[in-house]
Protein backbone atom coordinates (compact mmCIF):
# COMPACT_ATOMS: atom_id res chain seq x y z
CA UNK A 1 0.00 0.00 0.00
CA UNK A 2 1.58 3.31 -1.15
CA UNK A 3 1.88 6.09 1.94
CA UNK A 4 3.40 9.43 1.85
CA UNK A 5 5.35 8.62 5.24
CA UNK A 6 8.28 10.46 5.49
CA UNK A 7 11.39 7.87 7.33
CA UNK A 8 14.26 8.87 8.69
CA UNK A 9 17.24 6.80 6.52
CA UNK A 10 20.65 6.10 7.37
CA UNK A 11 23.41 5.28 4.64
CA UNK A 12 24.99 1.39 5.95
CA UNK A 13 26.04 -0.63 3.29
CA UNK A 14 27.11 -4.29 4.89
CA UNK A 15 30.59 -4.88 5.46
CA UNK A 16 30.84 -8.09 2.70
CA UNK A 17 29.61 -5.84 0.01
CA UNK A 18 32.71 -3.88 0.63
CA UNK A 19 35.01 -7.01 1.20
CA UNK A 20 33.22 -8.07 -2.49
CA UNK A 21 33.92 -5.08 -3.77
CA UNK A 22 37.43 -5.21 -2.32
CA UNK A 23 38.30 -8.67 -3.98
CA UNK A 24 37.03 -7.69 -7.32
CA UNK A 25 39.27 -4.73 -7.58
CA UNK A 26 42.16 -6.91 -6.71
CA UNK A 27 41.45 -9.51 -9.44
CA UNK A 28 40.83 -6.79 -11.90
CA UNK A 29 41.43 -8.19 -15.27
CA UNK A 30 42.89 -5.45 -17.67
CA UNK A 31 42.29 -4.84 -21.44
CA UNK A 32 44.90 -4.64 -23.82
CA UNK A 33 46.27 -0.95 -25.62
CA UNK A 34 47.84 0.07 -28.39
CA UNK A 35 51.00 2.09 -27.90
CA UNK A 36 51.45 5.62 -28.25
CA UNK A 37 47.59 6.54 -29.02
CA UNK A 38 47.15 8.29 -25.91
CA UNK A 39 42.45 8.75 -25.16
CA UNK A 40 41.97 8.65 -28.88
CA UNK A 41 40.05 5.38 -28.42
CA UNK A 42 38.42 6.06 -25.17
CA UNK A 43 39.93 6.14 -21.11
CA UNK A 44 43.49 4.72 -21.09
CA UNK A 45 44.41 1.56 -19.09
CA UNK A 46 47.03 4.28 -16.98
CA UNK A 47 44.07 6.72 -15.81
CA UNK A 48 41.53 3.92 -15.02
CA UNK A 49 44.13 1.93 -13.23
CA UNK A 50 45.08 4.61 -11.22
CA UNK A 51 41.91 5.02 -10.60
CA UNK A 52 40.78 1.90 -9.18
CA UNK A 53 44.31 1.84 -7.44
CA UNK A 54 42.96 4.76 -5.37
CA UNK A 55 39.20 3.14 -5.03
CA UNK A 56 40.97 0.28 -3.70
CA UNK A 57 44.02 1.13 -1.21
CA UNK A 58 42.74 4.81 -0.28
CA UNK A 59 39.21 5.76 -0.41
CA UNK A 60 37.61 5.29 2.81
CA UNK A 61 33.89 4.46 2.26
CA UNK A 62 32.90 4.52 5.71
CA UNK A 63 34.44 8.01 5.71
CA UNK A 64 32.01 9.23 3.11
CA UNK A 65 29.13 7.20 4.71
CA UNK A 66 29.42 9.06 8.13
CA UNK A 67 29.77 12.39 5.90
CA UNK A 68 27.00 11.81 4.82
CA UNK A 69 25.46 10.55 7.68
CA UNK A 70 25.86 13.60 9.37
CA UNK A 71 23.33 15.34 7.53
CA UNK A 72 19.60 14.24 7.97
CA UNK A 73 18.21 11.86 5.16
CA UNK A 74 15.35 10.58 4.39
CA UNK A 75 13.38 7.87 2.53
CA UNK A 76 9.48 8.92 0.78
CA UNK A 77 7.41 7.00 -1.52
CA UNK A 78 6.84 9.03 -4.46
CA UNK A 79 4.81 7.68 -7.57
CA UNK A 80 5.99 3.95 -6.56
CA UNK A 81 9.62 4.72 -5.81
CA UNK A 82 11.62 4.79 -2.65
CA UNK A 83 13.12 8.34 -2.84
CA UNK A 84 16.11 9.15 -0.69
CA UNK A 85 17.26 12.92 0.19
CA UNK A 86 18.99 14.91 2.63
CA UNK A 87 16.80 17.78 4.17
CA UNK A 88 18.67 20.72 6.16
CA UNK A 89 17.30 23.38 7.24
CA UNK A 90 18.73 26.61 7.88
CA UNK A 91 18.09 28.06 11.20
CA UNK A 92 16.73 31.40 9.74
CA UNK A 93 13.31 31.81 10.05
CA UNK A 94 13.55 33.49 6.10
CA UNK A 95 15.26 31.02 4.37
CA UNK A 96 13.98 29.92 1.25
CA UNK A 97 13.60 26.36 0.21
CA UNK A 98 15.61 24.82 -2.98
CA UNK A 99 15.73 21.76 -4.16
CA UNK A 100 18.49 20.56 -5.60
CA UNK A 101 19.20 18.20 -8.39
CA UNK A 102 22.38 16.52 -9.96
CA UNK A 103 22.76 14.00 -12.65
CA UNK A 104 24.60 11.30 -14.26
CA UNK A 105 27.18 9.81 -13.48
CA UNK A 106 27.10 11.99 -10.20
CA UNK A 107 25.23 11.91 -7.24
CA UNK A 108 24.14 13.83 -3.81
CA UNK A 109 27.88 14.24 -2.90
CA UNK A 110 28.10 16.93 -5.77
CA UNK A 111 26.30 19.42 -3.73
CA UNK A 112 28.22 18.34 0.01
CA UNK A 113 30.45 21.34 0.03
CA UNK A 114 27.46 23.75 -0.48
CA UNK A 115 25.19 22.39 2.24
CA UNK A 116 26.73 24.77 4.86
CA UNK A 117 26.86 27.85 3.28
CA UNK A 118 23.57 27.69 1.76
CA UNK A 119 21.69 26.80 5.20
CA UNK A 120 24.21 28.87 7.59
CA UNK A 121 25.68 32.19 5.70
CA UNK A 122 28.15 34.14 7.84
CA UNK A 123 25.77 37.36 7.54
CA UNK A 124 22.65 38.24 8.63
CA UNK A 125 22.11 40.29 5.45
CA UNK A 126 22.63 36.97 2.99
CA UNK A 127 20.11 34.99 2.05
CA UNK A 128 19.61 31.47 3.83
CA UNK A 129 18.06 28.45 2.36
CA UNK A 130 16.29 25.04 3.70
CA UNK A 131 18.48 22.54 1.46
CA UNK A 132 16.27 19.70 -0.26
CA UNK A 133 19.06 17.40 -1.88
CA UNK A 134 17.29 14.04 -3.54
CA UNK A 135 19.27 11.17 -5.41
CA UNK A 136 17.37 10.80 -8.96
CA UNK A 137 14.66 7.68 -9.25
CA UNK A 138 17.25 4.83 -10.14
CA UNK A 139 20.19 6.32 -8.77
CA UNK A 140 21.96 5.88 -5.79
CA UNK A 141 20.39 5.21 -2.28
CA UNK A 142 16.55 6.38 -4.81
CA UNK A 143 16.86 2.57 -6.33
CA UNK A 144 17.22 0.54 -8.21
CA UNK A 145 13.98 1.59 -9.76
CA UNK A 146 10.78 -0.75 -10.10
CA UNK A 147 8.84 0.46 -12.90
CA UNK A 148 9.10 1.99 -16.22
CA UNK A 149 9.57 5.84 -17.27
CA UNK A 150 11.16 7.75 -15.10
CA UNK A 151 12.28 10.78 -17.21
CA UNK A 152 12.90 14.56 -16.75
CA UNK A 153 9.18 15.39 -16.65
CA UNK A 154 8.11 12.36 -14.45
CA UNK A 155 10.93 13.00 -12.22
CA UNK A 156 9.65 16.66 -12.35
CA UNK A 157 6.78 15.80 -10.99
CA UNK A 158 7.64 13.97 -7.79
CA UNK A 159 10.39 16.42 -6.80
CA UNK A 160 7.00 19.33 -6.78
CA UNK A 161 5.25 16.08 -4.83
CA UNK A 162 8.14 15.98 -2.29
CA UNK A 163 8.64 19.57 -1.76
CA UNK A 164 5.02 19.64 -0.82
CA UNK A 165 5.17 16.96 1.01
CA UNK A 166 7.67 18.55 3.16
CA UNK A 167 5.10 21.20 3.88
CA UNK A 168 7.15 24.06 1.34
CA UNK A 169 4.37 26.13 -0.70
CA UNK A 170 7.21 28.55 -2.21
CA UNK A 171 10.47 27.56 -3.58
CA UNK A 172 13.25 27.16 -5.61
CA UNK A 173 14.85 24.84 -7.81
CA UNK A 174 18.64 24.52 -8.78
CA UNK A 175 20.08 21.68 -11.18
CA UNK A 176 23.40 20.46 -12.85
CA UNK A 177 23.57 18.19 -15.55
CA UNK A 178 20.34 15.99 -15.65
CA UNK A 179 19.70 18.32 -13.05
CA UNK A 180 19.59 21.30 -14.77
CA UNK A 181 16.70 19.56 -17.51
CA UNK A 182 14.46 18.54 -14.50
CA UNK A 183 14.31 21.83 -12.46
CA UNK A 184 12.95 24.26 -15.62
CA UNK A 185 10.35 21.44 -15.64
CA UNK A 186 9.46 22.00 -12.05
CA UNK A 187 9.12 25.70 -12.86
CA UNK A 188 6.53 24.42 -15.50
CA UNK A 189 4.73 22.07 -13.03
CA UNK A 190 4.43 24.18 -10.30
CA UNK A 191 4.76 28.24 -11.43
CA UNK A 192 2.89 29.66 -9.05
CA UNK A 193 4.81 28.47 -6.21
CA UNK A 194 8.58 28.17 -7.43
CA UNK A 195 10.26 31.30 -7.26
CA UNK A 196 12.90 30.43 -10.19
CA UNK A 197 14.94 28.11 -11.63
CA UNK A 198 18.99 28.13 -10.75
CA UNK A 199 21.02 26.11 -13.52
CA UNK A 200 24.55 25.10 -14.70
CA UNK A 201 23.26 24.55 -17.99
CA UNK A 202 20.68 25.27 -20.61
CA UNK A 203 20.67 22.39 -22.71
CA UNK A 204 18.83 24.58 -25.90
CA UNK A 205 19.93 23.60 -29.35
CA UNK A 206 19.14 24.55 -33.09
CA UNK A 207 15.45 23.46 -34.05
CA UNK A 208 16.83 23.67 -37.88
CA UNK A 209 15.17 26.97 -38.55
CA UNK A 210 18.17 28.86 -40.64
CA UNK A 211 16.88 32.17 -39.40
CA UNK A 212 17.72 31.00 -35.89
CA UNK A 213 21.12 31.28 -37.06
CA UNK A 214 20.87 35.23 -37.93
CA UNK A 215 21.07 36.17 -34.48
CA UNK A 216 24.32 34.21 -33.29
CA UNK A 217 26.75 36.08 -31.51
CA UNK A 218 31.06 34.99 -32.06
CA UNK A 219 30.53 33.20 -28.93
CA UNK A 220 27.44 31.46 -29.69
CA UNK A 221 29.39 29.96 -33.24
CA UNK A 222 32.31 28.82 -30.61
CA UNK A 223 29.88 27.11 -28.20
CA UNK A 224 28.57 25.06 -31.62
CA UNK A 225 31.75 23.89 -32.41
CA UNK A 226 32.29 23.01 -29.02
CA UNK A 227 29.19 20.94 -29.37
CA UNK A 228 29.62 19.51 -32.60
CA UNK A 229 33.79 18.00 -31.13
CA UNK A 230 31.61 16.59 -28.52
CA UNK A 231 29.26 15.17 -30.41
CA UNK A 232 31.68 13.86 -32.96
CA UNK A 233 34.04 12.79 -30.10
CA UNK A 234 32.62 12.19 -26.73
CA UNK A 235 28.80 11.52 -27.30
CA UNK A 236 28.77 7.44 -27.10
CA UNK A 237 27.73 7.12 -23.56
CA UNK A 238 24.42 9.21 -24.64
CA UNK A 239 24.06 7.24 -27.35
CA UNK A 240 24.44 4.01 -25.91
CA UNK A 241 22.33 4.66 -22.64
CA UNK A 242 19.34 5.73 -24.73
CA UNK A 243 18.88 3.04 -27.17
CA UNK A 244 20.26 -0.13 -25.41
CA UNK A 245 20.96 0.80 -21.50
CA UNK A 246 20.16 -3.33 -20.47
CA UNK A 247 22.90 -4.68 -22.29
CA UNK A 248 25.87 -2.65 -21.07
CA UNK A 249 24.51 -2.95 -17.62
CA UNK A 250 25.79 -6.66 -17.96
CA UNK A 251 29.29 -5.76 -17.86
CA UNK A 252 29.04 -2.44 -15.48
CA UNK A 253 26.82 -4.71 -12.60
CA UNK A 254 29.40 -7.60 -12.64
CA UNK A 255 33.04 -5.25 -12.88
CA UNK A 256 33.76 -2.22 -10.62
CA UNK A 257 36.91 -1.50 -13.04
CA UNK A 258 33.64 -1.71 -15.99
CA UNK A 259 31.79 0.71 -14.32
CA UNK A 260 34.26 3.16 -12.90
CA UNK A 261 35.45 3.15 -16.59
CA UNK A 262 32.29 3.96 -18.53
CA UNK A 263 31.55 6.42 -14.98
CA UNK A 264 34.95 8.50 -15.38
CA UNK A 265 34.55 9.13 -19.14
CA UNK A 266 32.18 11.91 -17.86
CA UNK A 267 34.69 13.06 -14.76
CA UNK A 268 37.56 15.18 -16.02
CA UNK A 269 41.21 14.71 -15.38
CA UNK A 270 41.70 17.23 -13.36
CA UNK A 271 39.22 16.31 -10.48
CA UNK A 272 40.44 14.78 -7.61
CA UNK A 273 40.22 11.02 -7.39
CA UNK A 274 38.27 11.39 -4.43
CA UNK A 275 35.34 12.93 -5.32
CA UNK A 276 35.55 10.72 -9.14
CA UNK A 277 35.35 7.16 -6.53
CA UNK A 278 33.06 8.50 -4.50
CA UNK A 279 30.17 8.91 -7.00
CA UNK A 280 31.08 5.85 -8.99
CA UNK A 281 31.43 4.23 -5.64
CA UNK A 282 27.25 5.28 -4.45
CA UNK A 283 25.83 3.27 -8.21
CA UNK A 284 28.36 0.12 -7.55
CA UNK A 285 27.21 -0.13 -3.82
CA UNK A 286 23.53 -0.04 -4.08
CA UNK A 287 23.36 -1.60 -7.61
CA UNK A 288 22.13 1.20 -9.77
CA UNK A 289 24.14 1.26 -12.76
CA UNK A 290 21.72 -0.24 -14.87
CA UNK A 291 18.58 1.97 -13.60
CA UNK A 292 20.96 5.10 -13.55
CA UNK A 293 21.34 4.37 -17.26
CA UNK A 294 17.91 3.65 -18.38
CA UNK A 295 16.88 7.38 -17.40
CA UNK A 296 18.72 8.13 -20.88
CA UNK A 297 16.46 6.04 -22.65
CA UNK A 298 13.46 7.13 -20.60
CA UNK A 299 14.03 10.42 -21.79
CA UNK A 300 15.06 9.67 -25.42
CA UNK A 301 11.41 7.97 -25.45
CA UNK A 302 9.37 10.63 -23.58
CA UNK A 303 5.82 11.59 -24.97
CA UNK A 304 3.22 13.86 -24.11
CA UNK A 305 6.01 16.45 -23.91
CA UNK A 306 5.46 20.14 -22.69
CA UNK A 307 5.33 22.78 -25.07
CA UNK A 308 6.09 26.12 -25.41
CA UNK A 309 8.75 27.99 -23.13
CA UNK A 310 9.10 27.97 -19.31
CA UNK A 311 7.66 31.09 -17.36
CA UNK A 312 9.41 30.89 -14.43
CA UNK A 313 12.32 33.42 -13.66
CA UNK A 314 15.84 31.42 -15.06
CA UNK A 315 18.99 31.99 -13.56
CA UNK A 316 22.33 30.95 -15.60
CA UNK A 317 25.76 30.05 -14.09
CA UNK A 318 28.15 29.13 -17.18
CA UNK A 319 31.66 27.71 -16.10
CA UNK A 320 34.28 28.20 -19.26
CA UNK A 321 35.01 24.50 -18.43
CA UNK A 322 31.99 23.10 -19.00
CA UNK A 323 29.15 22.89 -21.57
CA UNK A 324 28.39 26.39 -23.16
CA UNK A 325 25.01 27.73 -23.49
CA UNK A 326 23.85 29.39 -26.65
CA UNK A 327 21.92 32.23 -25.58
CA UNK A 328 19.93 32.68 -28.98
CA UNK A 329 18.41 29.10 -28.42
CA UNK A 330 17.87 29.42 -24.64
CA UNK A 331 15.50 32.53 -25.08
CA UNK A 332 13.52 29.96 -27.60
CA UNK A 333 13.05 27.85 -24.95
CA UNK A 334 12.60 30.15 -21.48
CA UNK A 335 10.75 33.66 -21.73
CA UNK A 336 12.20 34.71 -18.42
CA UNK A 337 15.91 34.67 -17.97
CA UNK A 338 16.70 37.14 -15.79
CA UNK A 339 20.38 36.42 -14.75
CA UNK A 340 22.97 34.78 -17.14
CA UNK A 341 26.61 34.90 -15.51
CA UNK A 342 29.68 33.39 -17.08
CA UNK A 343 32.86 32.11 -14.97
CA UNK A 344 36.42 31.95 -16.23
CA UNK A 345 38.03 30.25 -13.10
CA UNK A 346 37.41 27.79 -10.52
CA UNK A 347 37.78 29.42 -7.47
CA UNK A 348 39.18 25.83 -6.06
CA UNK A 349 42.64 24.58 -6.39
CA UNK A 350 44.97 27.13 -6.84
CA UNK A 351 47.00 27.57 -10.26
CA UNK A 352 47.50 25.27 -12.37
CA UNK A 353 44.17 24.25 -12.24
CA UNK A 354 41.76 24.20 -15.73
CA UNK A 355 38.44 26.41 -15.02
CA UNK A 356 35.40 24.66 -13.35
CA UNK A 357 34.36 22.30 -15.35
CA UNK A 358 31.07 20.48 -15.04
CA UNK A 359 30.61 19.74 -11.23
CA UNK A 360 30.50 23.53 -10.45
CA UNK A 361 29.06 22.76 -6.23
CA UNK A 362 32.24 20.86 -6.18
CA UNK A 363 34.85 22.64 -8.21
CA UNK A 364 33.76 26.23 -7.21
CA UNK A 365 31.06 26.28 -4.49
CA UNK A 366 32.43 29.89 -3.55
CA UNK A 367 31.40 30.91 -6.63
CA UNK A 368 28.28 28.94 -7.53
CA UNK A 369 27.14 29.84 -3.63
CA UNK A 370 27.28 33.18 -4.53
CA UNK A 371 25.72 32.95 -7.40
CA UNK A 372 22.68 31.60 -5.97
CA UNK A 373 22.71 33.43 -3.31
CA UNK A 374 22.59 36.43 -5.64
CA UNK A 375 19.55 35.22 -8.14
CA UNK A 376 17.40 34.29 -5.44
CA UNK A 377 18.31 37.30 -3.49
CA UNK A 378 17.41 39.67 -6.37
CA UNK A 379 14.02 37.62 -7.07
CA UNK A 380 13.34 38.75 -3.22
CA UNK A 381 14.24 42.26 -3.77
CA UNK A 382 17.22 42.63 -1.99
Amino acid sequence: MATTDIRPFTVAIPQERLDDLADRLARAQWPDELPGVGGAYGETRGRIQQLAAYWRDTFDWRALEARLNSYPQFVTEIDGEDIHFLHVRSARADATPVILTHGWPGSVVEYLDVIDMLTNPESADTPAFDVVIPSLPGFGFSGPTRSPGWNRYRTARAWVELMHRLGYQRYGAIGNDGGSMISPEIGRIDGDNVVGVHVTQVFSFPSGDPAEFATLTPADHAALEQLKWFMDNKFAFNVLQSQQPQTLAFALADSPVGLLAWNAQLFGPDLEPEFVIANTAIYWLTGTSASSMRFYWEDAHAVDKPEGPTTVPLGLAMFAGDFQSMRTFAERDHAAIVSWNTYDSNGKGGEGRSVAGHYAAYEAPEVLFGEIRGFYGALAGR
